[in-house]
Protein backbone atom coordinates (compact mmCIF):
# COMPACT_ATOMS: atom_id res chain seq x y z
CA UNK A 1 0.00 0.00 0.00
CA UNK A 2 1.38 3.31 -0.87
CA UNK A 3 2.15 6.01 1.52
CA UNK A 4 2.19 9.60 1.39
CA UNK A 5 5.29 10.04 3.39
CA UNK A 6 7.64 8.07 4.75
CA UNK A 7 7.13 7.00 8.39
CA UNK A 8 8.07 4.16 10.69
CA UNK A 9 7.33 0.08 8.71
CA UNK A 10 7.82 2.23 5.19
CA UNK A 11 10.44 0.97 2.81
CA UNK A 12 11.10 2.11 -1.05
CA UNK A 13 8.42 -0.08 -3.33
CA UNK A 14 10.02 -2.41 -5.89
CA UNK A 15 6.66 -1.90 -7.83
CA UNK A 16 5.89 2.00 -7.57
CA UNK A 17 9.13 3.42 -8.94
CA UNK A 18 10.79 3.32 -4.99
CA UNK A 19 8.16 5.45 -3.35
CA UNK A 20 7.27 4.87 0.34
CA UNK A 21 4.79 1.58 1.07
CA UNK A 22 3.77 -1.10 3.28
CA UNK A 23 2.71 -4.37 2.95
CA UNK A 24 0.12 -6.60 5.01
CA UNK A 25 0.86 -9.84 5.70
CA UNK A 26 -2.72 -11.72 6.76
CA UNK A 27 -3.36 -15.24 8.27
CA UNK A 28 -7.34 -15.94 7.10
CA UNK A 29 -9.28 -19.51 7.56
CA UNK A 30 -10.77 -21.58 4.88
CA UNK A 31 -13.56 -18.90 4.77
CA UNK A 32 -11.88 -15.91 4.62
CA UNK A 33 -12.21 -14.07 7.94
CA UNK A 34 -9.14 -12.66 8.94
CA UNK A 35 -7.32 -14.12 11.74
CA UNK A 36 -4.55 -12.30 12.29
CA UNK A 37 -2.45 -9.63 10.59
CA UNK A 38 1.05 -7.50 10.34
CA UNK A 39 2.38 -4.71 8.54
CA UNK A 40 6.09 -4.59 7.03
CA UNK A 41 7.58 -2.22 4.99
CA UNK A 42 7.21 -2.53 1.33
CA UNK A 43 10.76 -3.86 0.71
CA UNK A 44 10.42 -6.68 2.65
CA UNK A 45 10.40 -10.39 1.36
CA UNK A 46 7.25 -12.23 2.16
CA UNK A 47 9.18 -14.92 3.41
CA UNK A 48 10.78 -13.28 5.85
CA UNK A 49 7.64 -11.91 7.76
CA UNK A 50 6.22 -15.00 7.60
CA UNK A 51 7.73 -16.74 11.34
CA UNK A 52 6.56 -13.30 12.59
CA UNK A 53 3.00 -13.90 11.28
CA UNK A 54 3.00 -17.26 12.85
CA UNK A 55 4.73 -16.65 15.92
CA UNK A 56 2.69 -14.01 16.78
CA UNK A 57 -0.56 -15.44 16.18
CA UNK A 58 -2.73 -15.02 18.96
CA UNK A 59 -4.70 -18.04 18.39
CA UNK A 60 -8.51 -18.82 18.00
CA UNK A 61 -10.82 -20.81 20.11
CA UNK A 62 -12.55 -24.05 19.14
CA UNK A 63 -16.28 -23.65 19.07
CA UNK A 64 -16.90 -26.82 20.45
CA UNK A 65 -14.08 -26.70 23.32
CA UNK A 66 -14.20 -23.83 25.36
CA UNK A 67 -12.28 -25.44 27.92
CA UNK A 68 -9.30 -26.16 25.42
CA UNK A 69 -6.99 -24.15 25.18
CA UNK A 70 -6.66 -22.02 21.64
CA UNK A 71 -5.50 -23.18 18.59
CA UNK A 72 -2.27 -20.93 17.55
CA UNK A 73 -1.41 -22.81 14.37
CA UNK A 74 -3.04 -23.65 11.35
CA UNK A 75 -3.51 -27.57 10.24
CA UNK A 76 -2.51 -26.71 6.66
CA UNK A 77 -1.18 -23.23 5.16
CA UNK A 78 -1.80 -22.24 1.73
CA UNK A 79 0.72 -19.47 0.21
CA UNK A 80 1.82 -18.39 -3.23
CA UNK A 81 5.35 -18.35 -4.62
CA UNK A 82 6.66 -15.76 -3.01
CA UNK A 83 6.99 -18.20 0.38
CA UNK A 84 8.50 -21.07 -1.99
CA UNK A 85 12.21 -21.34 0.18
CA UNK A 86 13.49 -24.11 1.93
CA UNK A 87 13.71 -22.10 4.87
CA UNK A 88 9.66 -21.35 5.48
CA UNK A 89 9.26 -24.92 4.13
CA UNK A 90 11.74 -26.50 7.02
CA UNK A 91 10.22 -23.61 9.57
CA UNK A 92 6.33 -24.83 8.81
CA UNK A 93 6.94 -28.59 8.85
CA UNK A 94 9.12 -27.92 12.09
CA UNK A 95 5.98 -26.54 13.49
CA UNK A 96 3.90 -29.58 12.05
CA UNK A 97 1.63 -27.39 9.79
CA UNK A 98 0.93 -28.97 6.20
CA UNK A 99 2.74 -27.00 3.22
CA UNK A 100 0.98 -26.14 0.48
CA UNK A 101 3.13 -23.41 -1.58
CA UNK A 102 3.12 -22.86 -5.19
CA UNK A 103 6.31 -23.33 -6.40
CA UNK A 104 8.31 -21.40 -8.35
CA UNK A 105 9.31 -21.81 -11.43
CA UNK A 106 5.91 -23.21 -12.76
CA UNK A 107 3.52 -21.58 -13.90
CA UNK A 108 0.83 -23.84 -13.48
CA UNK A 109 -0.90 -23.43 -10.40
CA UNK A 110 -4.34 -23.54 -10.86
CA UNK A 111 -4.82 -26.36 -8.23
CA UNK A 112 -3.61 -24.09 -5.36
CA UNK A 113 -5.33 -21.17 -6.89
CA UNK A 114 -9.22 -22.73 -6.13
CA UNK A 115 -8.16 -22.14 -2.79
CA UNK A 116 -5.45 -19.32 -2.47
CA UNK A 117 -8.28 -16.68 -3.98
CA UNK A 118 -10.00 -17.07 -0.53
CA UNK A 119 -6.79 -14.74 0.85
CA UNK A 120 -7.32 -12.58 -2.20
CA UNK A 121 -10.70 -11.75 -1.77
CA UNK A 122 -9.41 -11.31 1.88
CA UNK A 123 -7.28 -8.91 1.09
CA UNK A 124 -9.82 -7.20 -1.37
CA UNK A 125 -12.14 -6.61 1.64
CA UNK A 126 -9.40 -5.35 3.72
CA UNK A 127 -7.75 -2.55 1.16
CA UNK A 128 -11.49 -1.85 0.74
CA UNK A 129 -11.36 0.51 4.21
CA UNK A 130 -9.45 3.71 1.90
CA UNK A 131 -7.43 4.22 5.26
CA UNK A 132 -5.77 1.22 4.49
CA UNK A 133 -5.37 1.44 0.49
CA UNK A 134 -3.81 4.69 0.79
CA UNK A 135 -1.61 5.18 4.25
CA UNK A 136 -2.02 8.31 5.46
CA UNK A 137 -0.94 7.52 9.42
CA UNK A 138 3.19 7.51 9.80
CA UNK A 139 3.01 5.31 12.82
CA UNK A 140 3.57 1.71 13.24
CA UNK A 141 1.10 1.60 16.07
CA UNK A 142 -1.70 3.33 14.18
CA UNK A 143 -1.71 1.62 11.17
CA UNK A 144 -1.47 -2.07 13.04
CA UNK A 145 -4.48 -0.36 15.22
CA UNK A 146 -6.25 0.19 11.98
CA UNK A 147 -5.08 -3.05 10.04
CA UNK A 148 -6.84 -4.72 13.17
CA UNK A 149 -10.18 -3.21 13.32
CA UNK A 150 -10.38 -3.27 9.73
CA UNK A 151 -10.22 -7.26 10.27
CA UNK A 152 -12.57 -6.82 13.34
CA UNK A 153 -14.99 -5.31 10.66
CA UNK A 154 -14.60 -7.41 8.39
CA UNK A 155 -15.55 -10.35 10.69
CA UNK A 156 -17.85 -8.95 11.99
CA UNK A 157 -19.98 -7.98 8.65
CA UNK A 158 -19.00 -11.81 7.02
CA UNK A 159 -20.36 -13.88 10.17
CA UNK A 160 -23.84 -15.10 9.94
Amino acid sequence: MRAKRRGEQTGPSPTDRGKAGSKYHVLCDRNGLPLHAVVSGANTHDSRMLTELLDTNPGVRERHGQAERPRRRPGKLHADKGYDYPRCRRYLTGRGIGVRIARRGVEDSQRLGRVRWVVERTMAWLLSFRRLGLRYERSRTSIEALLKLACALTCLRRLP
